[in-house]
C-alpha cells in the first residue's frame, strides 16, 4: 500500500468525505465498497464518472451528507482516465469537500488465476484469453493508479485481509489517523509490492534446520525461544524497534496515510513470523493498533527453498 494523504477519517470537520474506489477488476473493489457500506459509508457501485459534480451538489447538501464512497472502473460509461483525473482535480480544490482516490491492484497472474477458478469473463478480454483482458485493462487503468492517493495490492490478500484493511483505513473509530500493516513473508515466494520498509531477517539462525521445530512455526513458543537465543536477535530487534518509533511520528506529521512494513525470512514461517509478532506487540504497547498479515505463514516447510544450514 502507498499514500501521500490523509485518509478521511484523519480530518474532523465539515466538509463532504468522498473516496472514490476503482481498480483492476477482479482485485476486489466490490469488496471495499462492502465493507465501507458496513461501516457506514453510503456506497455506490458504477456510477457514471462523470456525473460526479452533480452527485456531490453544493455546500449546503454536503453540510448534511455522511461519507460517500463512490465505485467505478473500465465497465463504467464514460470512463476515459485522463479525463476522470482532470474532473476529480477540480473538485478536490472546493473547500467543502476532502476527496481521496482509492486503487485496488492485484499482480496480473494472480487476477488470471482468479477468473480461471471462477469461470468468469474478463470485462475486457471479449472473447480473448483472459490475460489479454488483464493487460489491456491495466494500460488502461494505470493513469489512475499513479494518481491515486492510496493503492492497496491485494495479491497476497485473503478476502479477510483485505476487509480488516478497509476498516483499519476508513472507520470512523479507527484509533490514528495513520494505519500501520506489519507483513511477515518468505524472499523465496517474492517480496509484498509497495513496502515502504522491508527488514531482511535471514540473518538468523534457521528454525526450519532444527528437525522438531520445522513444521512449527514462528507463533509457536518453542521457535519462539530458539530465534531469541541468537546473539544477535536483540540488538538487530533493539534497531528495528527504535527506527519504526522516530519514523512514524514523522510519516504522520507528513500527512502519510499508510505505512507498511514488510519483514523476510527465507520461506515466511519462522523467522519473520516471530519478530512480526513481537513488533506488533512493542508498537501496540507504545498506543498504536498495527494490522498484522503473515503471508506465507499457511505455506509448506520446504528444503528446497530454504537455505542450507552451514
Amino acid at each position: 500500500m502507498s499514500s501521500d494523504s490523509p485518509s478521511p477519517q484523519a480530518t474532523a470537520d465539515h466538509r463532504q468525505r468522498i473516496l472514490l474506489v476503482t481498480g483492476l477488476s477482479g482485485a476486489g473493489k466490490t469488496t471495499a465498497l462492502r465493507v465501507l457500506e458496513d461501516l457506514g459509508w453510503e456506497a455506490i457501485d458504477n456510477f457514471p464518472i462523470r456525473l460526479l459534480d452533480r452527485l456531490v451538489g453544493n455546500d449546503a447538501d454536503n453540510a448534511r451528507t455522511g461519507p460517500l464512497a463512490i465505485g467505478f472502473d473500465s465497465r463504467t460509461r464514460g470512463f476515459v482516465p485522463d479525463e476522470i483525473i482532470q474532473q476529480v482535480k477540480h473538485l478536490t480544490d472546493r473547500p467543502d469537500v476532502l476527496l481521496t482516490t482509492l486503487f485496488i491492484d492485484c499482480k496480473s497472474n494472480e487476477l488470471e488465476r482468479r477468473y480461471n477458478e471462477t469461470r468468469r469473463r474478463h470485462p475486457m478480454a471479449s472473447g480473448r484469453p483472459v490475460r489479454v483482458g488483464i493487460q489491456a485493462e491495466r494500460e488502461l487503468l494505470e493513469p489512475l493508479r499513479r494518481w491515486a492517493d492510496v493503492v492497496i495490492d491485494t495479491t497476497g490478500f485473503s478476502s479477510n485481509d483485505l476487509k480488516r484493511t478497509i476498516r483499519e483505513g476508513f472507520a470512523d473509530t479507527a484509533p490514528h489517523d495513520m494505519s500501520i500493516i506489519l507483513t511477515s513473508f518468505g524472499f523465496a515466494r517474492g517480496t509484498p509490492p509497495l513496502a515502504d520498509l522491508v527488514f531482511d531477517m535471514r540473518f538468523l539462525d534457521n528454525p526450519h534446520w532444527v528437525e522438531e521445530l520445522r513444521e512449527q512455526t514462528g507463533l509457536d513458543a518453542a521457535v519462539g525461544e530458539h530465534i531469541m537465543q541468537d546473539p544477535a536477535f536483540e540488538q538487530v530487534f533493539g534497531q528495528i524497534r527504535e527506527l519504526l518509533l522516530t519514523l512514524i511520528p514523522r510519516y504522520r506529521a507528513q500527512g502519510k496515510s499508510y505505512v507498511n512494513v514488510a519483514l523476510g525470512c527465507t520461506g515466511g514461517r519462522h523467522r519473520s513470523v516471530f519478530t512480526t509478532a513481537r513488533l506488533d506487540e512493542v508498537l501496540r504497547a507504545e498506543g498504536f493498533s498495527p494490522t498484522v498479515i503473515h503471508r506465507n505463514l499457511g505455506s509448506r516447510a520446504a528444503d528446497e527453498i530454504e537455505r542450507p544450514k552451514a
